[in-house]
């Protein structure tokens, strides 16, 4: 827990540096794919930095994730198995060293993705879950590129610009309750989303 804390500081303190743009645009590439610290944290401390310029920094995220979302396919369609199929050293090393990318959950996507498609990609762009392990393995899978990039899209895209918002509406005293309720809000409306079109499939 001690490195990921050092990792979350590192991702803060750029925003106090003339790169934090950059930086927010690399985390955002780089967390889709293979990094464990979300670009959240480093977005809301640039909006609080300057408001005026709240819905770039959400779109520069947007963009950068999304793209990240296209490297953490090709990782898996690329680099996770060997020539005889199991899987290779690269994918063994996010398995031992990536928190919350579990064999486990990782397998346990295949039989998401054949019964949710698009619901799943937009469930993990838009809440706490790891999107990496969903791109990757929407790469080994061989799920559709542009289903990929269209659900990324929307849910990264909801995520980043609603918390933009929230920080430029309201400035620093929503802060505090974005890191408390942020996460539990996002399970909560996607939860809900997904009810009401699985609703609306059995009663229509």
């Amino acid at each position: 827990m001690k490195i990921f804390r050092r990792l979350y500081d590192w991702v803060l303190h750029w925003a106090e540096s003339p790169y934090g743009t950059a930086a927010l645009f690399i985390l955002a590439f780089a967390e889709a794919s293979f990094f464990p610290v979300p670009p959240d944290p480093l977005l809301i401390a640039l909006v609080l930095g300057s408001q005026a310029k709240a819905f770039r920094f959400a779109a520069i995220c947007t963009i950068a994730s999304v793209a990240g979302a296209v490297g953490g396919y090709s990782i898996g369609h690329f680099a996770w198995y060997g020539a005889s199929g199991e899987y290779s050293s690269f994918a063994n090393l996010f398995f031992n060293n990536i928190p919350g990318f579990t064999h486990e959950l990782f397998v346990n996507t295949r039989a998401m993705y054949e019964k949710w498609d698009f619901w799943v990609i937009f469930t993990a762009g838009f809440t706490p879950i790891p999107f990496k392990v969903f791109t990757i393995a929407a790469g080994a899978f061989n799920i559709s590129i542009p289903m990929l990039l269209l659900a990324s899209a929307v849910s990264r895209g909801a995520r980043f610009f609603l918390i933009a918002w929230l920080i430029w509406k309201y400035g620093s005293s929503i802060k505090s309750f974005i890191d408390k309720y942020f996460n539990i809000l996002a399970l909560s409306f996607t939860a809900l989303l997904i009810g009401s079109f699985v609703l609306l499939k059995y009663i229509v």
